[in-house]
């Protein structure tokens, strides 16, 4: 697989499942008693938390489940399953998914650096969700190669974009949430949630076609 084909995998899923836009309005109310530079200082934690949560689950998931033994073809529908719930109820109710966001997020008045990871980042930015769908991309690495090597680069380009995208989001969180009203909002969050369900279902289907395949070899 080429870097290029990497990357296009790997950062529709990631935008799709971290959301950075809706995210930002939640990590917006969280923040509104801080500072504009307090904010700009947290953004940037979080999108560098981010970053290593994602590449931790990129590089080394695959060999944690080989570890434990775990197919494939058993992740894969495992992983688009939840992933596909998941989507399926933001795309249902994406307002209350938001409002126990800012349950999880913790009280305004906590110290904002003490935020930065959790909660602001683990389980609001790139929760369980995100690690699943991080782990079940990296089971497509090849197996050796140069290959391999052109997998993660492609990889590690989409979870910095995604980064990246964070850290713009969240530092102008007060000016996105000018911008759109609530109604475009959940316009953007029902987008985002159908997109998801799309790559969950995707998921799944290419799992039970792997079992399909090894019951049935040609």
């Amino acid at each position: 697989m080429q870097a290029e084909s990497a990357f296009l995998l790997t950062f529709p899923a990631l935008f799709a499942i971290v959301n950075p836009i809706g995210a930002a309005f939640i990590f917006n109310e969280v923040t509104a008693h801080l500072t504009r530079p307090e904010r700009a200082q947290l953004a940037g934690r979080v999108g560098l938390y981010s970053l290593i949560t994602m590449l931790g689950a990129l590089w080394g998931g695959a060999y944690v489940l080989n570890f434990f033994g775990v197919s494939l073809a058993a992740l894969r529908i495992a992983g688009g399953t939840v992933v596909a719930l998941q989507a399926w109820h933001l795309l249902n109710a994406p307002e209350q998914h938001e409002t126990r966001k800012e349950q999880q997020a913790g009280p305004a008045g906590s110290a904002a650096m003490d935020m930065a990871f959790f909660p602001l980042t683990l389980p609001l930015t790139t929760g369980p969700g995100t690690i699943a769908v991080a782990i079940t991309l990296s089971a497509a690495q090849p197996s050796s190669g140069e290959g391999l090597l052109l997998f993660f680069v492609g990889e590690c380009a989409a979870a910095l974009a995604i980064a990246g995208l964070i850290w713009v989001a969240y530092r102008s969180a007060d000016q996105v949430a000018g911008w759109l009203g609530t109604t475009a909002r959940r316009t953007v969050s029902r987008l985002m949630a159908f997109l998801l369900l799309c790559l969950g279902v995707q998921v799944l289907i290419s799992g039970v076609e792997a079992v399909v395949q090894g019951m049935h070899p040609a």
